[in-house]
């Protein structure tokens, strides 16, 4: 089975080390961007999601009209968008995208950022709708006669859509956490589990819970999963870890003098989400992990993300990806610290490896507890 290889675009040219760079919205630097990514033989990118950001939406359907094959994971939240709306507007994107689009749903980890758009639910009852959000996308997408739904947090009657997407059954499913309720929702509802990096061993111990959730839920099937990392490359080990060192330095200057990353707002004193704290447990018992992990940006940081490091040169971190391929992950999603020149760069030296390591251990019969690329309806 092919591995999935996942970038993020954004609309402005910024990053934990860089000040942002042109207006908000460039549309110059999205054409660059998406291209950038398609040029490097990406699958797909990402397209984040904060109450401060440009509508994922839209930037999607931009970002599609201007290249031919790259696919965009677009991040939602429910709770804001009715499901039978939003199962409309993803379907439509769809098509005029020409079947490119994947949804990734994001609970919502932080009381204040989920108040900052009117939401004042815990925890727990974000991802209780989440559940109900899923089931409600995927009948509307599948079925063709009206029904009804009567949840705890979404009601609704004799509803049926004519727009049904162009991708058959339907449009996947990501989805991310790693509380207990994000496993039994994800386990339960999606096609894709996403992860933040962690060493080896505790990946393995997530890939088991969301399998352990899928099969109590009645799935023949546990969704494929995915990981995510922030790829150091130099042309040698030691100019790999001399940039990580100056990646990491510049980051902790720019915190200390108030920067703010990517754009969004700080996400309050409230307690971190498990995937960050998963990140922030792994840097507490070391800087370096397995074959080339690194965690100091995830501690500098708080871990509010993606903030966990590989660190070497191209053969190494193809490696280091393998080795998570190994282990049962399907879906890499890697983007840099100079976000379009590392784009360019993984597409160069690091994206052909990881496919050549996982095509030689697809011909050797040696890819670990993969799990068939499928969407069910």
């Amino acid at each position: 089975m092919p591995v999935e290889l996942i970038g993020l675009i954004s609309t402005q040219d910024q990053s934990e080390t860089r000040s942002a760079s042109g207006p908000l919205i460039d549309l110059p630097y999205v054409r660059r961007f998406s291209r950038a990514h398609e040029d490097s033989d990406f699958d797909r990118v990402l397209i984040g999601y904060s109450s401060a950001s440009p509508d994922g939406l839209q930037v999607a359907a931009y970002a599609s009209a201007h290249t031919e094959r790259l696919g965009f994971l677009i991040a939602h939240r429910p709770g804001f968008v009715f499901p039978t709306v939003a199962a409309r507007a993803f379907a439509t994107l769809d098509h005029f995208s020409g079947g490119r689009i994947a949804l990734h749903t994001i609970s919502g980890g932080h009381d204040s950022e989920q108040a900052r758009d009117g939401d004042f639910t815990t925890r727990a009852e974000r991802y209780a709708r989440s559940g109900e959000f899923l089931q409600i996308l995927k009948r509307a997408w599948t079925e063709d006669a009206p029904f009804s739904f009567a949840g705890e947090h979404y009601r609704f009657e004799d509803f049926v859509s004519e727009v049904k997407p162009l991708q058959q059954p339907r449009i996947p499913l990501y989805f991310g956490g790693s509380s207990e309720a994000a496993y039994r929702v994800g386990g339960a509802e999606a096609d894709v589990f996403a992860l933040f990096a962690q060493p080896l061993a505790q990946i393995a111990e997530e890939i088991a819970q969301v399998r352990a959730a899928a099969e109590a839920a009645g799935r023949e099937e546990p969704p494929r999963i995915s990981v995510s990392f922030r790829p150091i490359l130099g042309a040698t080990e030691d100019l790999a870890w001399e940039r990580a060192h100056q990646i990491l330095e510049t980051t902790q200057q720019r915190i200390a003098a108030g920067a703010r990353f990517r754009g969004f707002r700080n996400f309050g004193n409230g307690p971190k989400t498990s995937g960050s704290q998963r990140q922030l447990d792994a840097a507490a018992r070391g800087e370096r992990h397995d074959r080339a992990l690194w965690t100091p940006l995830a501690a500098a940081t708080g871990a509010g993300g993606n903030s966990t490091a590989l660190v070497g040169t191209a053969e190494t971190v193809a490696e280091a990806l393998l080795d998570y391929v190994d282990i049962g992950v399907s879906t890499l999603l890697i983007r840099g610290y100079d976000p379009y020149d590392d784009a360019i760069d993984y597409g160069r030296e690091l994206i052909p490896r990881v496919r050549e390591g996982v095509a030689r251990r697809e011909r050797e019969g040696a890819i670990v507890g993969a799990v068939p690329a499928t969407v069910s309806a």
